[in-house]
């Protein structure tokens, strides 16, 4: 790849984790000693530039970058779309002081990405829902959200329906509501954006194709 295009000329959080990438693969399939050493320095060295464009020091950044396994590839994050009318299903995050966001949350492995929204649905709101289709698959660096991530991260957002349970909050939310998209709640902007919701209603109201950026 040129080193002036694509992503990693960018900014420096997309330079660091494209060196996280190199490093990860790198210590997968190195054999040599000394070649492992030069990829172990160079995820110290992503680390340490990921941790100044983030609010993760360098030490929690390398546990999570030495959970990883493999040849490197983008995270999956699944998010719920359900709709009453013109009202979204947001809840509130206890992990961001009260936001609120779609339910959701990072694909689980051995489970299909529908498995896995449905599962987040259950958990964090109370409802059985089942999946009408895949609305959206946004990039999560493209898209803007805050703050940077170390990861690379794919967000797959499905339409799903209401079909049983119970509305309530789960262990990581702390109520459940639906709210009219033109009158919305403070979001959590690290998981869903205004704009997002009214593309992803557009979507369903058109009967758009899936929507890909």
């Amino acid at each position: 790849m040129d080193p002036a295009s694509g992503a990693a000329a960018a900014n420096p959080v997309a330079i660091a984790r494209e060196l996280e990438a190199l490093a990860q693969t790198g210590l997968t399939f190195a054999q040599d000693h000394f070649d492992r050493e030069r990829y172990t320095r160079v995820r110290e060295l992503a680390a340490a530039l990921l941790a100044r464009h983030s609010d993760l020091d360098p030490a929690t950044i390398l546990r999570w970058s030495a959970a990883e396994f493999g040849y490197a590839t983008p995270k999956v994050d699944v998010r719920a779309f359900i709709l009453d009318g013109d009202r979204v299903l947001l809840i509130r995050e206890n992990a961001d002081e009260g936001r609120w966001s779609l339910p959701g949350g990072w694909a689980e492995v051995n489970e299909t990405p529908t498995a896995s929204v449905v599962r987040e649905v259950r958990e964090e709101c109370g409802y059985a829902v089942r999946v009408l289709r895949l609305l959206a698959v946004f990039d999560r660096e493209q898209q803007g959200h805050p703050p940077p991530f170390p990861y690379h991260v794919y967000k797959l957002f499905f339409h799903c329906a209401i079909t049983g349970g119970q509305p309530g909050p789960g262990h990581e939310s702390s109520a459940v509501a639906f709210h009219p998209l033109d009158r919305l709640p403070e979001l959590s902007a690290s998981r869903v954006l205004p704009a997002q919701l009214e593309r992803l209603h557009a979507a369903v109201r058109k009967g758009e194709p899936v929507l890909c950026d």
